[in-house]
């Protein structure tokens, strides 16, 4: 984090990080004092304001660049903003018909030629969903407890009538309405979870476990398509499903999986023989934000696996590792849910 001794924060301050768990916590711990936010699907970010009037807007990502010129219309609106904010939220795009969509948040933030810059914010509006504040008129607010965080963040939007694309994220006390936002808002592209927050934290950069993240599953399956390791042991498999005109489509990867399911895999899988697999010569990344290629065996597309699957997705890819479940010996392909 960088900040002036005394003074006011500068880019580039990392942001709080959270924690996977599986389940929302009780309400015992909830009357101890949580607040749970809406977790949203795009890229993490900090909004600086100027301390001087009219001075410049930053855009920080998560891993500390300043990205603002990739997004001139948020620099446009930054003047609803009062100087010396700084605000940590989540950056969404939206298509026309007002549909989050991530595919076109990424080729916004990799647009390089001004010409091109314009084109896509145009096309593709950005908003910030704002769910913390770090610092107001230039005070670094840090240390004050995440009660009172979101108490100065709420009197913001309220005292400055901000609107789009700043937006405020939902945030409740009340487990049985962040149950819900699981079980029922996950169904929109765009939000995947809950994010768990102690109302006495204090916001410490960098830091990974105040906060919890907890993201709504589905089991599903998906047919086998490739594997890495070996038949005898393999490490993970590479899911396609097929679309309506037949066609395999790659959707995702699995987690490592463990010993006990590798040994049902075991004997259950064939190599594919040369030229008959569809994915001949495709490459598969080994993850986001990598150029790192999987180095794969294709195995013969006649294998059904049961996975569980977070929200998040790009175009029908799970951009998340998936949890292999079990192999589904007893599901021909054909009954898999299409592409």
């Amino acid at each position: 984090m960088s900040a002036e001794k005394g003074g006011p924060l500068r880019p580039p301050v990392e942001p709080m990080l959270a924690q996977s768990r599986e389940t929302l916590p009780g309400a015992g711990a909830l009357r101890g004092g949580l607040a749970m936010d809406l977790k949203w699907d795009g890229y993490r970010v900090l909004a600086f304001t100027s301390v001087r009037p009219g001075g410049p807007f930053l855009l920080q990502s998560r891993k500390g660049s300043l990205v603002q010129d990739r997004f001139p219309d948020l620099v446009a609106a930054a003047v609803q903003l009062p100087p010396g904010l700084v605000l940590d939220g989540e950056l969404l795009v939206l298509r026309g018909d007002g549909v989050m969509d991530f595919g076109a948040l990424q080729r916004r933030a990799a647009a390089a030629v001004s010409r091109t810059v314009r084109t896509l914010a145009k096309a593709f509006p950005a908003y910030v969903v704002a769910f913390d504040v770090l610092q107001v008129e230039g005070q670094p607010v840090l240390t004050e407890p995440f009660e009172r965080r979101r108490a100065l963040l709420e009197g913001l939007f309220a005292d400055h009538a901000l609107g789009p694309p700043w937006t405020l994220c939902p945030s409740t006390r009340d487990p049985a309405v962040a149950q819900e936002w699981l079980e029922t808002w996950t169904r929109t592209p765009g939000i995947e979870g809950v994010v768990v927050k102690g109302l006495q934290q204090p916001y410490r950069p960098g830091a990974r476990g105040g906060w919890f993240k907890v993201r709504a599953r589905e089991s599903t399956e998906a047919v086998i398509g490739a594997i890495t390791g070996t038949l005898g042991r393999p490490r993970l498999l590479v899911l396609g499903r097929y679309d309506s005109k037949g066609r395999l489509r790659h959707v995702g990867k699995t987690a490592h999986v463990s010993d006990a399911v590798a040994r049902q895999l075991a004997g259950q899988l064939t190599v594919a023989d040369p030229g008959t697999h569809p994915w001949e010569g495709a490459r598969f990344s080994a993850g986001w934000g990598t150029r790192d290629v999987l180095d794969t065996t294709l195995v013969v597309p006649d294998r059904v696996a049961e996975v569980s699957v977070d929200t998040a997705r790009d175009r029908g890819v799970w951009r998340h590792p998936v949890r292999l479940l079990r192999l589904r010996l007893d599901m021909p392909v054909g009954d898999v849910e299409n592409f």
